[in-house]
């Protein structure tokens, strides 16, 4: 296959932090597309807990094993940086019907600033739909053992953090 019929599309998101749900979605989209670029936002108006640099670093030492997945942070609109990565598809992961209320009004969105963007959903694994970054993040404030929810070089993390 030639390079530009290669399909490169973007999975975004804030990943604050970085969880075994993101992860089993990314595993699965690095099957279904040639290559993944995780796109890791500043979020401005999200107060997060890991600045956009410690977010990227953790993703990146996260899916090292993937040959065909790579990590770039960006502020400013995500249908700029789709444009600046040559991607006309994004991958969204759905744990809930919440999930696609805001998704699909999200995908309206890009559509009208970008068109043809496309947006491909994929729900995680049974044992990861109830597993989100803020859920992560409140148990490890509150001393919980979060170990199954997140890779180990996040656990650390959170722990130096907290």
């Amino acid at each position: 296959m030639s390079p530009k019929n290669q399909t490169r599309v973007i999975y975004p998101g804030t990943f604050d932090p970085v969880t075994n749900g993101h992860l089993d979605i990314i595993q699965r989209a690095a099957m279904m597309f040639d290559e993944i670029v995780i796109g890791v936002a500043a979020s401005p108006s999200k107060n997060t807990l890991f600045t956009l640099e410690e977010r990227v670093e953790l993703l990146e030492k996260s899916v090292m094993h993937f040959d065909n997945v790579s990590v770039s942070g960006f502020k400013g609109l995500l249908v700029d940086f789709a444009k600046k990565n040559n991607a006309n598809i994004l991958v969204r992961g759905l744990r809930t019907t919440v999930d696609f209320e805001y998704e699909f009004g999200l995908t309206s969105m890009y559509r009208k600033l970008l068109p043809g963007l496309e947006s491909v959903f994929l729900t995680p694994s049974e044992e990861f739909t109830f597993l989100s970054s803020t859920i992560v993040r409140e148990v490890a404030i509150h001393g919980g053992d979060i170990s199954d929810f997140v890779p180990t070089v996040v656990t650390k993390a959170l722990q130096n953090k907290i």
